[in-house]
């Protein structure tokens, strides 16, 4: 029986399941007596401190075994717990209603819950499951259990279970857990990040799996397509072995292209990137051959904190990045991209009917200048120590583009009373993901030097489909015509005016939408690291001159499923 799911994890595993079923973690919600609050709140800080002393060791061991990346998920999780809008409500609840740690606890976790995977950005979305990573070990530190992922097997075993935590996953031995499918998780998940870093294949988001199989049952988890085979028969098994060892094969080649240019088997060069969050990425971007940074989302230095980030701090993160990549490799920083699902407890912003559709990105930056104006400082002197570039997100007017090169020209002019090096000459673009841009495309190219094409809003905004809305869902396609003419018709512009278009939402880095990107003559690829190399190697099997043709008929066709079908049957199964 086959089982669709999330690619989580590439790569292929044949074995024996081990079935782990979530276990119910129970307690009962009392009421405290006035005489009890002090002592119950002081139970509850003890389950901080200790949390924090684990997370400290698990820090420690991931950093040893994984990286330094890696170790940054568990300084997120100790973030968590020195949150005080997090742990600051959890205390007020108690002492407010007089209840227990345990039910405070969850009761606040269940509304941060819903917050986070209320956001439209996915990797918002998944930090709701590090919340509850943290407030589980918070729970059962209140409740004395200390039991852990069964994860000494005897011999090698695929792992079923509900969910993987980011602790859990660390305390995986790769050696015995070859591979696992849950029924919950997205791709961009913590414990899925990971298990690309261990080389764990795993499927994620299955729903029911571990009602599906038993433990003993042999099971295939395809990493690479997003699928379980259940108790599969001698004939699926040997299809899978083989499909196995192809993958083992195609990996040593994709390692070979480490230090290769992008460039299509007729000699047309691209250039493929990475998207990162912070600066420590950058070193994995480089290690996976990335050719420069297409996006560097710069929020991330603002959340999980209490207060703004200094001009010194962001100028060391932007510094940082610039020298791991070096003078050859570009760094395209997005300037803050906060509002909308992405709050930051410190900024007091107006609550809103339709935040995506209200005061973020580019629209609040143009309104807080000063806040804009210590990003732009902090760019503009880390831009002397490689290539850096600045993008502005969401500009849908000539104007604003206009006014911020106005504050961008006033912060350079600052720096120079003050004798501050910075190169004067740095691009500035633009990313395309507001609809009325891409409509204006021919304008905005006049002025800016370069556009990114944003199409994970640009879709929704497009297609008027929220992404999160299983509903609608159905209309959120990439490969709608209306997307792929809305493309055509933005490099067409940007090229005219002899400037250069990338793409950084996710559609930048599937296989089927890069043959007709490279048709319609998209610059830049900009994805996660860990996909660059698959994309070299496919690149490195097309034809350029033909592939023009090919994505002219194809903005002809009629349909999303018509587009995918014609790629896949026409270009891909002929490779």
């Amino acid at each position: 029986m086959l089982q669709k799911g999330i690619a989580a994890a590439p790569g292929i595993v044949i074995g024996r399941a081990v079935v782990q079923k979530e276990e119910m973690v129970r307690y009962e919600r009392r009421t405290l007596d006035q005489d009890e609050v002090a002592a119950e709140l002081a139970r509850f800080q003890e389950s901080v401190r200790a949390a924090d002393i684990e997370l400290e060791q698990v820090k420690k061991k991931v950093r040893h075994e994984m990286g330094e990346e890696e170790a940054r998920i568990f300084e997120a999780h100790q973030l968590f717990l020195q949150d005080p809008e997090f742990i600051g409500a959890i205390e007020e609840k108690l002492e407010s209603e007089r209840v227990n740690a345990e039910a405070a606890l969850e009761e606040v976790r269940d509304s941060f819950v819903a917050i986070f995977e209320s956001m439209d950005d996915e990797y918002m979305r998944e930090r709701a499951a590090d919340l509850r990573d943290v407030s589980q070990r918070l729970l059962k530190n209140l409740l004395g259990i200390h039991d852990q992922l069964q994860a000494d097997f005897a011999e090698p075993v695929v792992l079923i279970v509900h969910d993987l935590t980011p602790s859990d996953t660390a305390q995986l031995d790769r050696e015995k857990v070859k591979g696992f499918a849950t029924n919950i998780g997205g791709r961009t998940s913590h414990s899925a990040i990971m298990a690309r870093t261990m080389e764990i294949p795993a499927v994620v988001g299955m729903s029911d799996i571990t009602e599906q199989l038993q433990t003993g049952d042999l099971v295939i988890v395809d990493g690479l397509e997003g699928e379980v085979h259940i108790r599969p028969d001698e004939a699926v098994v040997a299809v899978y072995e083989a499909k196995q060892q192809a993958y083992w094969k195609q990996k040593e080649d994709w390692a070979r292209l480490v230090h290769e240019e992008s460039v299509t088997a007729d000699g047309h060069r691209v250039e493929l990137a990475a998207n990162i969050g912070n600066p420590q990425d950058a070193v994995q971007a480089v290690e996976n051959g990335a050719e420069g940074i297409g996006l560097f989302r710069t929020e991330f230095l603002y959340m999980g904190r209490e207060q703004f980030p200094t001009e010194e701090e962001q100028f060391a993160a932007y510094k940082a990045v610039a020298e791991n990549m070096g003078k050859d490799r570009p760094v395209v920083i997005r300037t803050l991209d906060i509002g909308g699902d992405k709050e930051l407890s410190y900024l007091d912003l107006p609550k809103e009917l339709n935040p995506f559709l209200g005061y973020r990105a580019i629209r609040l930056c143009l309104d807080r200048v000063e806040l804009f104006k210590t990003q732009l400082r902090a760019l503009l002197r880390a831009s002397i120590y490689g290539n850096i570039k600045i993008m502005y997100p969401m500009i849908a007017t000539i104007a604003e583009l206009r006014r911020a090169n106005q504050i961008l020209d006033e912060v350079k002019a600052e720096l120079r009373t003050q004798d501050i090096l910075f190169n004067d000459h740095l691009e500035v673009g633009i990313m395309i993901e507001v609809p009325a841009a891409a409509m204006i495309a021919d304008q905005l190219a006049k002025e800016a030097d370069f556009f990114s094409i944003g199409t994970n809003d640009l879709i929704q905004y497009v297609m008027a489909a929220d992404r999160m809305n299983e509903q609608v869902a159905y209309l959120y396609d990439p490969y709608h015509p209306a997307i792929l003419r809305l493309v055509n018709q933005v490099i067409k512009a940007a090229h005219q005016e002899g400037k250069w278009v990338g793409m950084c939402g996710e559609m930048a880095g599937e296989e089927l939408a890069i043959p007709i990107l490279l048709g319609l003559g998209l610059d830049e690829f900009s994805m996660s690291a860990t996909s660059v190399l698959r994309a070299r190697h496919l690149l490195r099997k097309l034809d350029y001159k033909s592939l023009q043709e090919t994505a002219q008929h194809v903005l002809t066709l009629e349909s999303g499923e018509e587009i995918r079908a014609f790629i896949k049957e026409e270009i891909l199964n002929k490779l």
